[in-house]
């Protein structure tokens, strides 16, 4: 990694990032050029990783390559999907490959190469607290710098002073309550699917697996395993809540809803319409690629060629309502059938919860905050058009904002964790954070007009910020 420029430790940046996931790295990568922007970005992890426990064999990303890191918001980028192609000589093999959809792995070293090769990127640093203050106007942000021995002690600590913030610390496995006992006791093999990988060779060895979880990652993780136990002995149940394992919706104007132009729109609405609409909306977001229900129904297929069918159970409509041990290899799963009312118990050797994401909670982070946030009714940040939190005016009226990535989409819609909107979302970070528009963004995005007012981008800020001190490199 490229040294970043000297910096006084008492001159406040205009810009820290914590945490670098794939959102912002994209901010990171776009932010480069703008060599009068004083950026750093802290991860408590040594290095950038992506979902390692699901990246199995053959698994795509669910948008197009376009959809990188900075193409829309920049195709010219040095950081494009395309340039990381060239530098690795794979241009003319992924030209013949005729691939819209890259695999997951694929994604994932991407993102290794942009993370490795960009300045003002600092892994092993955890972010302790984040405070105001209010006699210099500006943030205080306390890290720990990690050893980089596997024990991950403290090996020293610091401040940054900031004016601006960038909180990207992204989601994490979400556990039901019926089952977090079994998962958080030690060696019980109940999983989250984020670490199949790590555990599938003892899944493969299991006398019977149960999958929870009716998208794409229980699709994945169900496939993966039926794929590598005998015919006839598979021995494998899939459950799930949603009423069918259904298709995830990809016609042309349904992908419209991950649009600027519909984001635009679902910021507008009512509080409450928005809560209603992200529940009703999960065929955009929490189903399955139509290319993997095949390959699921495939392999099945293929099965009965002989007779018989494959020892596999596939039931959607399902709730667990609670689970524990029998004797000392058991799990008993007491299962509920939402729309026949019905109950029963099933014996399984070992659990794998394919049960998505939730946004990491931003409370311990900004407690220290906490008397100058604004909320909703339901207790969550308010979050404005532009990606900022709403802050008291005696910390956002002098000229100090915090901006959020992938932790709005109560306010945002089902686009916020998506990675076709990660480059756009950057971009009006930026636009919005320099005052200026570094990166120009389009007026307009869908066809669909969403609502019968049409909804503009916003001019970024009413409010001139504080000049940026030129520096004499990038961050």
């Amino acid at each position: 990694m490229n040294r970043p420029p000297h910096h006084d430790g008492d001159t406040p940046r205009d810009l820290v990032g914590i945490g670098i996931g794939p959102s912002n790295l994209s901010l990171a990568a776009l932010a480069h050029p703008l060599t009068e922007l004083d950026a750093v970005f802290y991860e408590q992890r040594p290095g950038f990783d992506w979902h390692p426990g699901l990246l199995i064999d053959g698994a795509t990303v669910q948008v197009p390559f376009l959809a990188d890191l900075v193409t829309l918001a920049d195709p010219a980028s040095p950081w494009t999907f395309l340039s990381y192609l060239k530098a690795r000589e794979r241009l003319f093999p992924f030209y013949f490959a005729e691939r819209f959809h890259i695999q997951r792995a694929e994604y994932d070293a991407y993102c290794r190469w942009v993370a490795e090769s960009l300045p003002g990127l600092r892994f092993h640093h955890q972010v302790d607290a984040v405070r105001f203050n209010p006699e210099r106007d500006v943030f205080e942000v306390d890290h720990t710098q990690l050893d980089s021995d596997s024990d991950g002690g403290a090996e020293a600590l610091g401040r940054t002073l900031t004016r601006n913030i960038v909180l990207g610390i992204g989601t994490e496995p979400y556990v039901p309550e019926p089952l977090k006992p079994l998962a958080q006791a030690p060696g019980v093999p109940v999983l989250h699917a984020a670490d199949y990988l790590e555990h599938r060779e003892a899944l493969l060895q299991a006398g019977h697996v149960t999958v929870i979880g009716s998208g794409q990652s229980g699709a994945e993780v169900f496939l993966d395993l039926l794929r590598r136990r005998p015919p006839g002995r598979e021995r494998l149940h899939w459950l799930g809540r949603t009423p069918a394992f259904a298709p995830m919706e990809y016609s042309k104007l349904g992908l419209e809803h991950f649009t600027p132009d519909y984001t635009r729109y679902f910021h507008a609405l009512a509080e409450g319409v928005r809560d209603e609409l992200v529940a009703s909306q999960w065929q955009l977001h929490r189903a399955i690629d139509a290319d993997t229900i095949a390959a699921v129904h495939d392999e099945l297929y293929r099965r009965t060629l002989h007779g018989g069918w494959p020892d596999a159970v596939l039931t959607p409509g399902v709730h667990v309502r609670t689970a524990g041990r029998i004797a000392t290899t058991k799990i008993e799963l007491h299962l509920e059938h939402l729309r026949q009312g019905t109950r029963t118990r099933l014996t399984t050797d070992a659990v794998v919860l394919a049960t998505g994401y939730r946004e990491r909670p931003l409370g311990r982070l900004l407690a220290g905050l906490d008397p100058y946030l604004r909320r909703d009714s339901a207790g969550r940040p308010r979050i404005d058009e532009n990606f900022r939190l709403v802050l008291d005016p005696s910390v956002s009226g002098a000229g100090c904002t915090i901006y959020v990535q992938n932790a709005e989409r109560h306010t945002h819609g089902v686009g916020a964790p998506d990675l076709g909107l990660v480059a756009w979302r950057s971009a009006t970070i930026l636009n919005t954070l320099t005052g200026k528009e570094p990166y120009p963004l389009p007026g307009r995005t869908a066809f669909t007009t969403f609502g019968l007012e049409q909804r503009q981008p916003q001019i970024p800020s009413a409010r001139q910020p504080r000049a940026l001190t030129p520096l004499t490199e990038g961050i």
